[in-house]
């Protein structure tokens, strides 16, 4: 077979033999054989649901095997897959179906139950088992779609609000898989841990990476650090990718990481936030034989940079340099490209960049601009990151540019947490922020002023996480007589981070 070409094209390639193991899942495998069968199978029950060409089909599943089955299904049946994260609660989950038109949702029973009556009134929406069903008809599947055709949409959470949809090509999912399989050397014989989800398009790369090459992708849900490191040592795990709160937990907080055999162990890949230094030592006494590799990404690109494990001790706090067919540059207030040591914001160019937000024509033009080194080159994603490069083409982070918390590996809208903290009567105005953390990347703090009637904090906290994925609810709720201002009025979010990080 000639390259892939679409999504689920990568488990049809030459190393993918029938015979050869492609999914696990505690005591469940499935090899390339079966795997393809499951997905052309489900592939015509979608059609058969209604499914046509370009349709969004959303995947709500826990980490499973059924889930990978559905994310190529949806593709071989000419659909537009959208992962939802599991976590998401009722009204989170609704607003994804609802904006990106979903025709169909795949899912099981404890998944729908979860979300009560949040699926009401989505008249159009076609529910799917993910389970198999010999009774229902299979319809005819579709003719090839074009690689520059949508292939994914993933939620991301924006500065102003409710989650938005970032559009990815096939070609974007392919490049990705390609490029990051040449610069880890990804191959055959390859086993790779997945925790991350698959609606993380760091995640989603996991399996996509793993199976391309005909590998073995092991898929673990996990509550405590000791437990990846019996999958890891159980299953001879090759590589692990994580975010830096996974290695706060394997350092700290996971006994067995000193006992186990982890000799298979080639590599770890960090992203979703830098990774203290400190945790970087500790890996490395822990684990001499892994490399560790730094990368940055944002969802609008998906990876823009890696540190190459020889450079960790000669550039501490570097995120590297630009990954594989891709170009890197800093630009300045002024339009112009940043030279060696001089801050601006980072642009990407190359075969990753998204195709941009579904149905945000206006966000869209704001982070996919004319390359402005030469507009005639096409679009370039504006990163909103302010980095500082040098001669040799490596970067260092210095801030975000919006407001955006980066906390455990996911971006979260203070805005979209606000909205919860006012919807539980207790206050009268709040604020929302994210304050450094050396476990969390940013830890999410609410300063508010509270109602006359308002309930104590421990009831507001336990409202906010049956309203939010646990990722989004407030370390901590600090009451305030009032919130500061700009001189226009708007609550001064600057102020309230300074004067809570002020000599830390």
């Amino acid at each position: 077979m000639s390259a892939p070409v679409l999504l689920h094209d990568l488990i049809d390639g030459p190393a993918c033999a029938a015979g050869r193991t492609a999914l696990v899942h505690g005591e469940d495998a499935l090899s390339y054989g079966p795997l393809r069968e499951r997905v052309a199978r489900l592939a015509g029950r979608l059609v058969a649901a209604g499914l046509k060409a370009g349709d969004r089909a959303a995947v709500l599943l826990p980490k499973s095997i059924p889930e990978c089955v559905a994310l190529f299904a949806v593709s071989r049946a000419g659909g537009v897959v959208v992962p939802v994260h599991p976590s998401l609660k009722g009204p989170q989950v609704r607003h994804i179906l609802a904006d990106c038109g979903a025709r169909v949702l795949i899912s099981d029973a404890a998944s729908l139950t979860g979300l009560g009556g949040a699926l009401d009134g989505l008249a159009d929406l076609r529910v799917v088992a993910a389970a198999e069903d010999a009774e229902t008809v299979a319809g005819p599947l579709p003719e090839r779609r074009e690689a520059t055709d949508l292939a994914a949409i993933l939620y991301t959470s924006g500065s102003t609000g409710l989650p938005k949809g970032v559009m990815l090509s096939h070609a974007n999912l392919i490049a990705g898989t390609r490029i990051v399989r040449t610069y880890l050397g990804i191959g055959p014989d390859e086993r790779i841990l997945s925790v991350l989800p698959f609606s993380f398009d760091y995640g989603l790369n996991q399996l996509l990476t793993a199976l391309e090459q005909g590998g073995a992708c092991v898929l673990l849900d996990f509550r405590f650090g000791d437990e990846v490191v019996r999958a890891l040592e159980r299953y001879r795990i090759t590589g692990l990718a994580g975010v830096p709160t996974l290695w706060t937990l394997l350092t700290r907080a996971a006994p067995s990481l000193a006992r186990a055999d982890l000799s298979s162990l080639r590599y770890l890949t960090n992203s979703g936030g830098a990774v203290p230094q400190e945790t970087v030592e500790r890996l490395r006494r822990a684990l001499p034989q892994a490399d560790i590799v730094l990368m940055y990404g944002l969802t609008e690109a998906f990876r823009s940079t890696w540190l190459p494990p020889a450079e960790l001790d000669r550039r501490p706090g570097s995120i590297g340099r630009a990954i594989p067919e891709t170009e890197i540059f800093a630009l300045t207030p002024e339009g112009r490209v940043a030279g060696p040591g001089e801050p601006g914001i980072l642009h990407h160019a190359g075969p990753t960049v998204s195709m941009g937000y579904w149905n945000r024509p206006e966000d869209t033009a704001r982070v996919l601009v004319p390359d402005p080194r030469d507009p005639s080159r096409g679009l370039v994603c504006r990163s909103g990151d302010s980095v500082v490069g040098d001669a040799e083409g490596y970067f260092r982070f210095l801030g975000r540019e919006d407001a955006m918390i980066k906390t455990q590996g996911f971006r979260v809208s203070p805005t979209e947490v606000e909205a919860a903290l006012m919807g539980t009567g207790a206050f009268r105005q709040a604020a929302v922020i994210g304050l450094p953390d050396p476990s969390l990347g940013q830890r999410i703090h609410a300063v508010a002023v509270a109602a006359e009637e308002g309930a104590p904090d421990a009831e507001i906290l336990a409202a906010m996480r049956g309203a939010l994925a646990p990722h989004m609810v407030p370390r901590a709720i600090e009451r305030v007589a009032r919130l500061p201002v700009t001189p226009n009025g708007k609550v001064d979010y600057k102020r309230l981070v300074a004067e809570r990080t002020a000599g830390a």
